[in-house]
This record gives structure tokens, C-alpha cells and sequence, in this order.
């Protein structure tokens, strides 16, 4: 009988020539467990998905209760579903009143797909601008609007009337007009190494867009549900966009996806066509079950509002290193910049030997990922900051 690792490399479609290939038997809390029982320090959180930890008990008592009423009744939107209406409602109590009404999806990918659409629809117009080292997802909608041109060459011809400006540049701004459905926007840059927003900059986007009759879509995959401290990423800096994307973390490590907006917005997907936008899985009662339950976790338990203080803590224990040329981050949404890719690579191996799972940005190959379970305590954060400095060490 073949074994789990060798029908890995059989029979699963790979999506590069050197995946990690880390064996994982179990998980809990901020740890993976191999077969061996080798205990890793998961500093990734499934890219960001698992904020309430992993085996959380809320979430999995949620799913399994909702699993014994029902799982997959009826394509989305045509059933009253309690699990969905129950998140949706408690979502747009957390958000501004004009972020009123929710369509869930089943991924990130899908939520820009179907923000693309609405924009489109309801403005009618055609040219979309987003901006330069910007990840939006791998479908054909989403890799027309990704700001790198090496990952979408080999796919091309995408979609028309796409143009980029680059991230904190003023001068850029210009770029949209009257013509322009939609900016969409991440509020911090992830995928180019966790590029803050310089002073201001949101707000001249927004206020542009708002001379231009142009919606203004935030893309929150990664920074929402926590992760940079407060519910939403936009919350910090006094913008409110038409459409906010969520995934990710969104169905508390079941897949979901959502993109809202105002019910005036949403609306003209009901008409010509009918139908404009439809999803067989998206929302799916288990994933918002899972969703509600961790969302709820995190924030009866006050674990959002300790964010800030715990991506300060780790600053503080790694920034003096000798190795560490920089810190950027916000919340727990870290890139500890090393300034070399052979030395980020060798740091990713020997972090695996020391029990550390972590990663690199897409779009910054010298830095590595720091975005743990927001439930870390600082009692763990001491130990995984101990880890991360002696394989530092070894470089």
C-alpha cells in the first residue's frame, strides 16, 4: 500500500516542483502535529484562515450541530438558510451602515469575481484600475486585475480595460476617471511584503473615486476578521469603501468567501439578467456556521483587541537581531525583512527542522511571514521568537 506521502506526489496535481511536502497528522491551538508527533509553531494560519486556532471547539461544536440539521439544501440565494441570515446579520452589525447587505461565496478568487461584476453592473462602465504587486486570486477575473506579470504572461488574454497604478503614489490617481467602474484596492499590500498605506493615501483615493462617479472596492481577504487589530484593516483609517471582499479567515477554516456592499448596489444583480451573479456552494450553511461561531469567539473572548499589543511584542523580541533588517506589519500580519532570497529560503528549511512553519510573500522573496492564530498567548510568542532567533543564528 502506497503511503499518504507517495500518493502526494502520485496522484495530487502540485502547484509548484518543490512543495514543503510537511506530513500533518493533527492540529490544534497555534501547532500542527506530523505522524511522528513532531510538534511545528504554525506561523502562517493556513495563509491567515485559522485566526480562532486550530480544532477550536466552538467552531467544531458549531459545524456539527449545524451538520445534523442540514448541510447543502439549494444553490445560494434561494433558500432561507439560518446559518447565512445569522451571519449576515451579526457582519453588518460590525460594519459601516452602508456596508448593509452580503453575498457569500465559497473563496477570495470568487468575492473579487463577483465585486468585478457588481462594479461593473452598476455603473456601467467597463475599465477597472488596481494597482502594481496587488494579489487578488488565481482565476481568470482575478489574475486580470494581479499586479505582477510574470504569474499572469502565461495566461494572457485576459480581461480588457485593466490598468494599474502603483500603491502610495499620488501622482498615480489621475489614472482614474469618469470612464473607471472600480478601483479595487487592498488597505495594506500582503502579497509585496506588508506595504502600509503612507498618510492620507486612502482617503485621496477615495476622495478621487468619489469625483469620478468611481466605486471604491476594499480587498480584505487577509486583513479582515482581526488580523491587523481591529475587525476590518479600513477601520484604521477613516475610509469606508463601496465594496468590502472578505474570505480567508471569514469561514473560521472552512472555505468562504463574501463581498458586500450597499442593498441599493446588490440589487442589480437581481435584474437584467436575473441571476447576474449565482453560486452552488457559496455560503454554505457548515462554512457559516464555522464563520459565525469563530468570529463570535474572537470577539467575546477580547482576542481582537490584543492584536496590536502581540505584533508589538514580536517587534520587540526580533527586531535587535543582527539578521533583521526591518519589520513591517500591522497587527499580526508580519514581514521580517532579511534582505536576502537565499538566506529567506535557507530560513524557511531550518525553521522546519526547528518546528516552525512559515513562508514568503509572493512578491517579496526576502522576507518571511509572521501571521500566526490570533490566539497566540505571549507566553508562546516568547518561545516561537526563541525559535525564530536561534535558526537566525544559523544562517
Amino acid at each position: 500500500m502506497l503511503s499518504d506521502r507517495q500518493l502526494f506526489y502520485q496522484f495530487l496535481a502540485q502547484t509548484s516542483e518543490s512543495p514543503l511536502a510537511v506530513e500533518i497528522s493533527g492540529a490544534d491551538g497555534i501547532y500542527l502535529y506530523g505522524p511522528d508527533k513532531k510538534k511545528y509553531i504554525d506561523l502562517i494560519s493556513g495563509v491567515s484562515v485559522c485566526n480562532a486556532g486550530h480544532n477550536n471547539p466552538k467552531i467544531a461544536h458549531a459545524v456539527t450541530e449545524q451538520l445534523k440539521a442540514y448541510s447543502h439544501l439549494m444553490v445560494y440565494g434561494e433558500f432561507i438558510q439560518s446559518p447565512q441570515v445569522q451571519f449576515a446579520d451579526f457582519l453588518t452589525s460590525l460594519l459601516p451602515e452602508k456596508l448593509n447587505n452580503v453575498y457569500f461565496v465559497n473563496s477570495g478568487s470568487e468575492a473579487i469575481e463577483g465585486a468585478m461584476k457588481l462594479a461593473k453592473r452598476y455603473t456601467g462602465k467597463t475599465e477597472i484600475i488596481a494597482c502594481k504587486n496587488a494579489y487578488h486570486g488565481s482565476s481568470q477575473g482575478a489574475l486580470s486585475i494581479l499586479g505582477n506579470e510574470e504569474m499572469k504572461q502565461s495566461f494572457r488574454p485576459l480581461l480588457p480595460d485593466i490598468c494599474f497604478i502603483e500603491f502610495n503614489k499620488e501622482d498615480d490617481l489621475q489614472h482614474i476617471s469618469e470612464r473607471t467602474a472600480c478601483v479595487v484596492m487592498e488597505v495594506l499590500q500582503s502579497e509585496a511584503g506588508i506595504i502600509l498605506p503612507e498618510e492620507n493615501y486612502l482617503s485621496k483615493v477615495a476622495q478621487r473615486c468619489q469625483e469620478t462617479s468611481t466605486l471604491l472596492v476594499f480587498d480584505e481577504v487577509q486583513t479582515g476578521i482581526g488580523r491587523t487589530g481591529t475587525h476590518f484593516a479600513f477601520e484604521q483609517y477613516g475610509v469606508v469603501p463601496d465594496i468590502l471582499v472578505l474570505a480567508k479567515a471569514l469561514g473560521g477554516g472552512l472555505p468562504l468567501g463574501a463581498f458586500i456592499a450597499s442593498k441599493e448596489i446588490m440589487q442589480c444583480l437581481t435584474h437584467n439578467p436575473v441571476l447576474g451573479h449565482i453560486t452552488t456552494f457559496g455560503g454554505h450553511p457548515l462554512s457559516c456556521a464555522a464563520g459565525l461561531a469563530s468570529f463570535r469567539f474572537l470577539t467575546e473572548n477580547h482576542l481582537i483587541e490584543s492584536v496590536a499589543y502581540k505584533g508589538e511584542l514580536f517587534c520587540q523580541l526580533l527586531a535587535d537581531h543582527p539578521k533583521v533588517k526591518e519589520i513591517r506589519h500591522k497587527g499580526l500580519l508580519m514581514a521580517v525583512e532579511l534582505g536576502d532570497a537565499d538566506k529567506l529560503q535557507s530560513f524557511i528549511r531550518l525553521g522546519l527542522n526547528k518546528g516552525i512553519v512559515s513562508d514568503w510573500f509572493l512578491f517579496c522573496n526576502t522576507a518571511f511571514r509572521i501571521s500566526p492564530p490570533l490566539i497566540i498567548t505571549e507566553e508562546e510568542i516568547h518561545l516561537t521568537c526563541d525559535l525564530i532567533r536561534q535558526v537566525l543564528d544559523e544562517l
